[in-house]
C-alpha cells in the first residue's frame, strides 16, 4: 500500500493567528535574522516562542521607513529602487538572474538619469572636450594683423614672440614646468597678444594660481612713444578726479556752511603722499599682461604705486582669479586684485630674477649711479661650467633692482615742499629731515651670495639638473624666500619664470599688523562734561533765594528814594 503523501504547507489554510502562522513554515523576518528594529532582546534565536504583534508590525514600519530614505547624491531610495528592479526581472525574466543583478541595477539607475525629451528631435550634447576645443580654437586662426606684425620684425630684426617651448624644455630637464599642450596654448595666446598690443619684447613672466582661476603673465616692452603716450592718458585721468574730487569737497562745505556753524577741524596732517616711479624705471620698468587661460582675452595690469607694495608686505592674501575681486584686509589695501597682483609681482620680480654674472655690464658711457637701472649684454661673456654655477652662489647676480622700504627702487624725499610751504613750519620741517634718512638698496648686478637667509635656510639653492650625464646638464637655481622662483642657465642661455601662490616664505606663521590703539577719551572740563539735573527740593531752594534777593533789591530802592 502506498504511503498518502504528505500535505503540501503552501495548501494549507492560513491561520488568522500569527503563532499560527510561523508554525508552518518560515516567514518573512525572524527574531534571529538580521534586519532593522526586528531583533528583539529576551528572545533566542533557536527558540520557537514569537515576540509580540504589535513590536513585530513597529520593526517592520522601522525596516521599511529606512528602504524609503532619500539619497542626498541621486534623490531615490532603496524602496523603490528595489521594487522597480524586481518589475524588471519578472517582466523580462532573463536567466542568469543572480549574476546580472549589478547590471540590473546599474540600467535601473541610468534610466532614471535618462533626459526626458519633450521635443521631435534630440538636444545636442556638446562634451567637455568639444568645449576646451573651441575655447582654443581662436589659437589657431591666423588673422591679416599678424602678417603685418612678422614684417615689422623682420624689418626690427629681433622678433617679439618668446621661444616658450625652448624654455618649457629647458625647465623640464629639471621637473619644472607645465605640461606641454598648455604651454604650446602659451605660445599661441603670446602670439595673438604680440599680433594686439605694440610690444617691442614680450617674456613669459610665469603663472600665478589662484582659488577659483589662475594667471598667466606675459611681462612686456612697449615701443617707443606708446609708454609717452599712457603716461599723458593716466596723467590727464588723475587730473580729472582730482579736479572732480576738489570740485564735490567744495559743494559739501558751501552746503555746509549755509546749514550749519563751521564745526571744530581736525589738526592731523596726513603724512605726504609718495609718488609712483614713471613708466620704464623702477618697478615699473615692464608692463604686464594677463590672462586667466590661453585663448582669454589678455588684460594690462595698471602701475603699481609705494602704497600699494607697503600695504602688500603686511598682508597675505590668496588670489581668487577675479581681477575686480575687493581686497579684505588690515591694513586696508589700497586697491582691488589687480593692483595686489602687480604688486606681487613687482616682489617677486626684484627678488629672484638673476643671471649668471658677468653676463650683463653697466654701459661704458654712463657710469653706474645709485638710482639707475640700466644695464647692456655683455659681448665678451664667457659662460663658466655648470658645476662652477652649482657650487657657488658667486656665479649668479641680481639684474633688477631692488625695492626700498619706501615701496620704491630709487628713494624720494616726501618733505620736498613748494617755497611758500618752506617759509611756514621751518621747526617742523627740521624735525621731520631728523626722522627722515635716505634710503640705500644694494646696487644693481649684485651677487645673490650676498642675500640673507632666514634662520637656518639659505636664500637659495642651486643644483645639477642631472648627475648622470653631467657634460650635458644645465645648472638650476630656486628661490628658498619667494617658493616657486626658478632660473636655469645653459651657456649664453638663461631663463627666470614663477609658477606658485604669489606668497613669500615665512618661517613662522604669518601674523596679521594689530589695529592701532584705541583713542582717549576726551578730557574732562566744566563746559564739556554734563551737569547732574537739580532735585525739586534745590529748585525750591534756589526759587526761595531768587525771590529774597529781588526782595533785598526792592528794599534798597525804596530807601534810597525816600532819602532823595
Amino acid at each position: 500500500m502506498d504511503p498518502s503523501p504528505e500535505p503540501d504547507p503552501s495548501h494549507e489554510p492560513h491561520s488568522a493567528y500569527p503563532e499560527d502562522a510561523y508554525d508552518g513554515g518560515h516567514g518573512p523576518y525572524q527574531p534571529h535574522e538580521p534586519g532593522y528594529g526586528l531583533d528583539q532582546p529576551g528572545y533566542s534565536p533557536y527558540e520557537d516562542e514569537i515576540p509580540d504583534a504589535q513590536a513585530r508590525m513597529l520593526a517592520i514600519k522601522n525596516a521599511k521607513a529606512y528602504l524609503l530614505k532619500t539619497s542626498t547624491k541621486s534623490g531615490l531610495n532603496l524602496y523603490d529602487h528595489l521594487a522597480t528592479i524586481l518589475t524588471k526581472i519578472l517582466d523580462e525574466q532573463p536567466a542568469n538572474t543572480v549574476d546580472i543583478i549589478e547590471t540590473i541595477s546599474q540600467d535601473v539607475k541610468w534610466a532614471q538619469f535618462r533626459k526626458k525629451m519633450d521635443t521631435l528631435r534630440d538636444e545636442h550634447l556638446i562634451p567637455p572636450t568639444f568645449e576646451a576645443a573651441e575655447k582654443c580654437k581662436a589659437l589657431f586662426i591666423k588673422e591679416a594683423a599678424e602678417e603685418e606684425h612678422e614684417e615689422l620684425d623682420e624689418e626690427m630684426g629681433e622678433p617679439a614672440l618668446p621661444n616658450v617651448m625652448e624654455t618649457a624644455f629647458y625647465f623640464e630637464q629639471a621637473g619644472i614646468g607645465l605640461s606641454k599642450d598648455e604651454c604650446y596654448y602659451i605660445f599661441l595666446a603670446f602670439k595673438n597678444l604680440i599680433s594686439v598690443q605694440p610690444i617691442q619684447t614680450c617674456r613669459f613672466w610665469g603663472k600665478i594660481l589662484g582659488l577659483e582661476m589662475n594667471y598667466i603673465i606675459a611681462e612686456v616692452q612697449l615701443r617707443e612713444g606708446e609708454e609717452e603716450e599712457e603716461e599723458r592718458e593716466e596723467e590727464e585721468e588723475e587730473t580729472v578726479a582730482e579736479e572732480e574730487k576738489e570740485m564735490g569737497e567744495g559743494e559739501e562745505e558751501m552746503e555746509q556752511k549755509e546749514k550749519e556753524p563751521e564745526p571744530p577741524k581736525s589738526t592731523y596732517k596726513p603724512p605726504p603722499e609718495i609718488p609712483k616711479e614713471a613708466n620704464g624705471t623702477g618697478t615699473n620698468k615692464y608692463v604686464y599682461f594677463v590672462c586667466n587661460e590661453p585663448g582669454k582675452p589678455w588684460v594690462k595690469l595698471p602701475p603699481v604705486t609705494p602704497a600699494q607694495i607697503v600695504c602688500a608686505r603686511q598682508i597675505k592674501k590668496f588670489f581668487t582669479g577675479r581681477l575686480d575681486a575687493p581686497i579684505v584686509s588690515f591694513p586696508p589695501f589700497p586697491g582691488n586684485e589687480a593692483n595686489y597682483l602687480r604688486a606681487q609681482i613687482a616682489r617677486i620680480s626684484a627678488g629672484t630674477h638673476v643671471s649668471p654674472t658677468g653676463f650683463y655690464q653697466f654701459p661704458e658711457d654712463e657710469e653706474e649711479e645709485e638710482g639707475g637701472d640700466t644695464y647692456e649684454e655683455n659681448p665678451e661673456f664667457e659662460p663658466p661650467p655648470v658645476a662652477e654655477m652649482v657650487e657657488s652662489l658667486a656665479m649668479w647676480a641680481h639684474h633688477v633692482k631692488g625695492i626700498l622700504k619706501q615701496g620704491r627702487c630709487v628713494w624720494i624725499n616726501p618733505a620736498q615742499k613748494s617755497e611758500e610751504d618752506e617759509e611756514e613750519g621751518e621747526e617742523e620741517e627740521e624735525e621731520e629731515e631728523e626722522e627722515r634718512q635716505e634710503e640705500t638698496g644694494q646696487p644693481l648686478l649684485t651677487l645673490i651670495s650676498e642675500d640673507e637667509g632666514m634662520k637656518n635656510i639659505p636664500a637659495w639653492t642651486a643644483q645639477a639638473s642631472t648627475n648622470l650625464i653631467p657634460e650635458y646638464s644645465i645648472a638650476i637655481l630656486q628661490s628658498n624666500r619667494w617658493p616657486g622662483a626658478y632660473a636655469f642657465a645653459s651657456g649664453r642661455k638663461f631663463e627666470n619664470i614663477y609658477f606658485g601662490w604669489g606668497h613669500k616664505y615665512n618661517p613662522e606663521s604669518h601674523t596679521p599688523a594689530l589695529p592701532p590703539p584705541a583713542e582717549a577719551e576726551f578730557p574732562s572740563e566744566p563746559g564739556i562734561t554734563e551737569a547732574a539735573d537739580p532735585t525739586v527740593e534745590e529748585e525750591l531752594a534756589f526759587k526761595a533765594a531768587q525771590e529774597e534777593a529781588l526782595a533785598e533789591a526792592e528794599e534798597e530802592e525804596e530807601e534810597e528814594g525816600e532819602d532823595d
